[in-house]
């Protein structure tokens, strides 16, 4: 057996790594580039998934809670809970955070390329 590499041999293995970087180029061209997905929960079933790309605001819970989604992040802007600690939570924008309303059952939660800067908990 001859262990050379042929010159076909070559042609397909220049063939495969074209083929590699056409794909990942074309994937990250394509806008997977950190934009993410807001998903909203209420009582556990999802009622709505929204782009972080487009400005708006969403009644939640037939308009017990306001979530805004402006310049890639989401804010509960308001809430008719008595604490109001959803209101008061940091805007999220990064995969796996979220906000979340405990009396109005209602969860907010990013999907995204973009990782989240805390991996684990913190005390």
């Amino acid at each position: 057996m001859d262990s050379k590499l042929k010159k076909n041999d070559w042609i397909l293995i220049l063939g495969i790594v074209c083929i590699a970087a056409l794909t990942l180029f074309v994937h990250e061209w394509k806008g997977e580039n950190g934009v993410g997905v807001v998903t909203i929960k209420v009582n556990g079933k999802i009622t709505g998934r929204y782009s972080l790309e487009e400005n708006q605001e969403i009644e939640i819970n037939d308009g017990s809670n306001l979530l805004k989604i402006k310049d890639g992040e989401a804010d509960m802007i308001s809430a008719d809970c008595p604490d109001k600690l959803c209101v008061h939570q940091k805007a999220i924008s990064k995969d796996g955070e979220s906000i979340i309303c405990l009396p109005n059952q209602v969860v907010v939660e990013i999907e995204s390329s973009e990782s989240s800067e805390y991996d684990a908990v913190t005390n």
